[in-house]
Protein backbone atom coordinates (compact mmCIF):
# COMPACT_ATOMS: atom_id res chain seq x y z
CA UNK A 1 0.00 0.00 0.00
CA UNK A 2 1.40 3.40 -0.53
CA UNK A 3 2.19 6.30 1.44
CA UNK A 4 2.83 9.74 2.01
CA UNK A 5 6.39 9.96 1.02
CA UNK A 6 6.72 7.46 -1.77
CA UNK A 7 7.77 7.74 -5.01
CA UNK A 8 4.75 7.45 -7.23
CA UNK A 9 4.54 4.88 -9.95
CA UNK A 10 5.48 5.52 -12.89
CA UNK A 11 3.14 4.79 -15.86
CA UNK A 12 2.64 5.04 -19.22
CA UNK A 13 -1.08 4.72 -20.76
CA UNK A 14 -2.95 5.84 -24.00
CA UNK A 15 -4.99 9.11 -23.54
CA UNK A 16 -8.14 10.18 -24.81
CA UNK A 17 -6.91 11.68 -27.58
CA UNK A 18 -5.13 8.64 -28.62
CA UNK A 19 -1.27 9.86 -27.29
CA UNK A 20 0.67 7.95 -25.02
CA UNK A 21 1.26 9.77 -20.92
CA UNK A 22 3.50 9.13 -18.58
CA UNK A 23 3.24 10.79 -15.33
CA UNK A 24 7.45 11.56 -16.18
CA UNK A 25 6.24 13.98 -18.50
CA UNK A 26 4.55 16.19 -15.42
CA UNK A 27 7.79 16.29 -13.70
CA UNK A 28 7.83 19.72 -12.79
CA UNK A 29 4.58 20.22 -11.98
CA UNK A 30 2.26 19.06 -9.24
CA UNK A 31 -0.30 16.37 -10.53
CA UNK A 32 -4.17 14.92 -9.13
CA UNK A 33 -4.06 11.67 -9.78
CA UNK A 34 -7.75 10.61 -9.49
CA UNK A 35 -9.58 7.14 -10.03
CA UNK A 36 -12.67 6.88 -10.68
CA UNK A 37 -14.65 3.90 -11.98
CA UNK A 38 -16.71 4.21 -15.14
CA UNK A 39 -17.40 6.80 -17.15
CA UNK A 40 -20.71 8.34 -17.38
CA UNK A 41 -22.01 6.75 -14.38
CA UNK A 42 -23.72 9.82 -11.94
CA UNK A 43 -21.44 9.71 -9.13
CA UNK A 44 -18.39 9.66 -12.00
CA UNK A 45 -19.52 12.68 -14.09
CA UNK A 46 -20.30 14.93 -11.36
CA UNK A 47 -16.42 14.37 -9.63
CA UNK A 48 -15.04 15.28 -13.08
CA UNK A 49 -17.73 17.96 -13.74
CA UNK A 50 -16.36 19.53 -9.98
CA UNK A 51 -12.61 18.91 -11.72
CA UNK A 52 -13.52 20.87 -14.86
CA UNK A 53 -15.35 23.76 -12.83
CA UNK A 54 -12.42 24.39 -10.21
CA UNK A 55 -9.92 23.69 -13.32
CA UNK A 56 -8.44 27.13 -13.04
CA UNK A 57 -8.08 27.21 -9.61
CA UNK A 58 -6.22 24.17 -9.83
CA UNK A 59 -3.98 25.21 -12.60
CA UNK A 60 -3.15 28.72 -10.06
CA UNK A 61 -2.12 26.07 -7.83
CA UNK A 62 0.38 24.51 -10.42
CA UNK A 63 -1.51 21.01 -10.93
CA UNK A 64 -2.39 19.04 -13.97
CA UNK A 65 -5.34 16.83 -13.20
CA UNK A 66 -5.51 13.35 -14.96
CA UNK A 67 -8.38 11.01 -14.70
CA UNK A 68 -7.81 7.45 -14.53
CA UNK A 69 -10.64 4.70 -15.15
CA UNK A 70 -10.38 0.98 -16.88
CA UNK A 71 -13.08 2.21 -20.21
CA UNK A 72 -11.48 2.54 -23.30
CA UNK A 73 -9.56 5.62 -24.83
CA UNK A 74 -13.06 6.01 -27.24
CA UNK A 75 -15.03 5.74 -24.03
CA UNK A 76 -13.09 8.48 -22.76
CA UNK A 77 -12.90 10.73 -25.50
CA UNK A 78 -16.74 10.82 -25.57
CA UNK A 79 -17.17 11.52 -21.81
CA UNK A 80 -14.26 14.57 -22.64
CA UNK A 81 -15.87 15.74 -25.17
CA UNK A 82 -19.35 15.37 -23.75
CA UNK A 83 -18.76 17.49 -20.60
CA UNK A 84 -15.95 19.59 -21.47
CA UNK A 85 -13.00 17.95 -19.49
CA UNK A 86 -10.36 20.22 -20.55
CA UNK A 87 -7.93 17.89 -18.67
CA UNK A 88 -6.40 14.24 -19.68
CA UNK A 89 -8.51 11.01 -19.25
CA UNK A 90 -6.00 7.37 -19.57
CA UNK A 91 -7.35 4.32 -20.24
CA UNK A 92 -6.35 1.50 -17.84
CA UNK A 93 -7.96 -1.46 -19.05
CA UNK A 94 -5.81 -4.15 -17.93
CA UNK A 95 -6.16 -2.00 -14.58
CA UNK A 96 -1.87 -2.13 -14.22
CA UNK A 97 -2.02 1.47 -12.59
CA UNK A 98 -5.32 0.87 -10.75
CA UNK A 99 -2.89 -1.96 -9.54
CA UNK A 100 0.17 -0.10 -8.87
CA UNK A 101 -1.57 2.74 -6.88
CA UNK A 102 -3.75 0.30 -4.85
CA UNK A 103 -6.97 1.59 -6.24
CA UNK A 104 -8.73 -1.91 -6.90
CA UNK A 105 -11.73 -2.63 -4.49
CA UNK A 106 -13.60 -6.03 -3.95
CA UNK A 107 -17.44 -5.45 -4.73
CA UNK A 108 -20.82 -7.61 -5.38
CA UNK A 109 -24.13 -7.63 -6.58
CA UNK A 110 -26.56 -10.26 -6.59
CA UNK A 111 -24.53 -12.65 -4.71
CA UNK A 112 -21.63 -12.12 -7.55
CA UNK A 113 -18.22 -10.47 -6.25
CA UNK A 114 -15.93 -8.90 -8.76
CA UNK A 115 -13.03 -7.04 -8.27
CA UNK A 116 -14.02 -2.94 -8.99
CA UNK A 117 -11.85 0.24 -9.02
CA UNK A 118 -12.18 2.42 -6.00
CA UNK A 119 -12.63 6.27 -6.01
CA UNK A 120 -9.21 7.59 -4.82
CA UNK A 121 -7.23 10.63 -5.70
CA UNK A 122 -2.98 11.43 -5.35
CA UNK A 123 -1.56 14.62 -5.01
CA UNK A 124 1.68 14.25 -6.27
CA UNK A 125 4.68 16.78 -6.53
CA UNK A 126 6.88 17.89 -8.64
CA UNK A 127 9.27 15.74 -8.08
CA UNK A 128 7.07 12.53 -8.08
CA UNK A 129 7.10 11.82 -4.45
CA UNK A 130 3.16 11.79 -2.90
CA UNK A 131 2.19 14.38 -0.65
CA UNK A 132 -1.39 13.08 0.08
CA UNK A 133 -3.44 10.48 -0.27
CA UNK A 134 -7.77 10.53 -0.52
CA UNK A 135 -8.27 6.45 -0.14
CA UNK A 136 -12.19 6.93 -0.09
CA UNK A 137 -13.10 10.05 -1.93
CA UNK A 138 -16.70 11.27 -0.89
CA UNK A 139 -17.78 13.69 -4.14
CA UNK A 140 -19.27 16.51 -2.86
CA UNK A 141 -16.42 18.57 -1.50
CA UNK A 142 -13.35 16.51 -2.87
CA UNK A 143 -12.26 19.07 -4.68
CA UNK A 144 -12.23 22.00 -2.36
CA UNK A 145 -9.96 19.09 -0.38
CA UNK A 146 -7.50 18.80 -3.18
CA UNK A 147 -6.98 22.48 -3.27
CA UNK A 148 -6.71 22.77 0.41
CA UNK A 149 -3.86 19.77 -0.30
CA UNK A 150 -2.38 21.89 -2.82
CA UNK A 151 -2.32 24.97 -0.96
CA UNK A 152 -5.34 26.91 -1.81
CA UNK A 153 -5.46 27.44 -5.87
CA UNK A 154 -6.77 30.88 -6.36
CA UNK A 155 -10.14 31.82 -7.89
CA UNK A 156 -12.19 31.23 -10.45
Amino acid sequence: MLKVGDRAPEFSATAADGSTLSLGQFRGRKVVLYFYPKDETPGCTREACDFRDSHSRLLAAGAVVIGVSGDSAESHAAFRDRHGLPFPLISDPGMAIVDAYGARKRGGIIGRTFLGLKRMTFVIDEGGTITRIFPSVKVNGHVEEVLAALGGGGQD
